[in-house]
């Protein structure tokens, strides 16, 4: 086994920790960011969505044709990302009050 000394001088205990405390919120800062943007990146089909919002296919077919929601194609397929439709509705909820 390989032993590493670090020696430390001209530095307080409290700036010491107050460095590494500053790292280590970068750090999470960074981890939390990253594990949002994964969650951003989910992407419900048409039924997936549908259940989601508790409406039928159909009325997700005509909010997405007027511009309500935004869908992303690929092929014959449709897709929404979850987080949009989250937005919007919080954004809608909004309006409403």
């Amino acid at each position: 086994m390989i032993t590493k000394t670090i020696q430390i001088t001209e530095v307080s205990v409290d700036e010491l920790a107050d460095k590494v405390a500053d790292k280590l919120l970068l750090k999470i800062k960074s981890y939390l960011d990253d594990l949002s943007n994964k969650e951003n990146d989910v992407y419900l089909t048409r039924q997936e969505t549908a259940d989601f919002l508790k409406i039928n296919a159909t009325t997700l077919w005509h909010w997405t044709n007027k511009g309500k929601v935004n869908s992303y194609g690929l092929g014959n397929r449709r897709y929404y990302n979850k987080q949009e439709i989250i937005d919007t509705l919080k954004k809608n909820q909004l309006k409403l009050k």
